[in-house]
């Protein structure tokens, strides 16, 4: 006999009953695609950045002073006025050092990681292509750079040798280089079974052409997602070391200089330390939203295909 099952909603005897929760399938892309809005967090973090690099960029055509000329009188409290965010304890322009600090922690963050992503690949497609002694050497230098805590080994190499922008460039790149040469072996090994690749090598590619056309370009998705989430790594790394006294030399000003320069007034005026603990906040914090953004838009698990 054929009916209507009274909480369900589905005719026929043999039709199972239709729960509100299986509205929602978290294994199916469709469901999680209207399940999933788009995050105006993510939109904010984009435009912070862009609003970051831009000025980065133009900061010698903005009307700012100078970050080592005298703006005005020390003005620890500031108030809407000539000097917008006010002076440090020496009159200089707290804005203009804000921006022109921008410029050089992004220099440092985007060279640093280009340097630590182009030696982590290449070390890592080496490993791969030739195994053996070369990948045990390779892992062996890895898990030395892995084993020493990351701001030890930087003050050892900063103390070692001058704190220039060019040391502490490659220094900082070091402590990334063998999470992107591991990386990049994982996804290269797990490319080299892939079935473009077995006909690559049926069609007589060799194994160099085989790493830089083939394996390299099907892996280089990951790569940049971890990529984003370094710059915010680096970005607070350069200015713990700045705030040491052993990063960015005074007069060239820094977030972390900043900081350290405003802990004498600290408890009286803390507005010359506040501001760059803002600004460096909001940097991460953006930078590390659209990471997870873009990890999750390149991640195929994730992906709504």
């Amino acid at each position: 006999m054929t009916g209507v099952l009274p909480d369900s909603g589905v005719e026929g005897t043999g039709a199972q009953p239709r729960s509100r929760l299986a509205a929602y399938n978290p294994l199916n892309p469709a469901s999680r695609r209207r399940r999933k809005p788009k995050s105006i967090a993510v939109v904010l973090a984009a435009i912070w950045v862009a609003v970051l690099l831009l000025t980065a960029v133009t900061v010698q055509w903005l009307p700012l002073h100078d970050y080592t000329t005298i703006a005005g009188p020390v003005n620890l409290a500031p108030h809407l006025g000539t000097e917008f965010l006010g002076t440090d304890n020496i009159g200089r322009s707290v804005l203009s050092r804000l921006v022109f600090g921008a410029r050089v922690s992004i220099v440092i963050s985007f060279l640093s990681t280009l340097l630590a992503l182009t030696i982590g690949v290449a070390l890592g497609l080496l490993s791969v292509y030739f195994r053996g002694r070369v990948t045990r050497v390779i892992d062996i230098v890895a898990n030395t750079v892995l084993s020493v805590p990351s701001l030890l080994l930087l003050m050892a190499i900063v103390l070692a040798l001058r704190p220039t922008l060019v040391n502490l460039t490659c220094a900082l790149s070091l402590i990334f280089i063998p999470t992107f040469m591991r990386l990049t072996r994982a996804n290269a090994l797990a490319q080299m079974s892939r079935e473009y690749v077995i006909a690559a090598q049926a069609m007589g590619s060799g194994g160099f052409r085989l790493m830089i056309r083939e394996v390299l370009p099907n892996s280089i998705l990951p790569l940049l997602s971890y990529a984003v989430l370094v710059l915010p790594s680096i970005i607070v790394t350069e200015g713990s070391l700045s705030f040491l006294g052993l990063g960015v030399q005074p007069p060239t000003p820094s977030w972390g200089g900043m900081i350290a320069a405003a802990q004498a007034t600290l408890a009286d005026y803390p507005w010359p330390a506040l501001m760059p603990c803002i600004v460096l906040f909001l940097t991460v914090y953006a930078l590390n939203t659209l990471g997870d953004a873009l990890r999750i838009k390149l991640d195929v698990r994730e992906a709504n295909i």
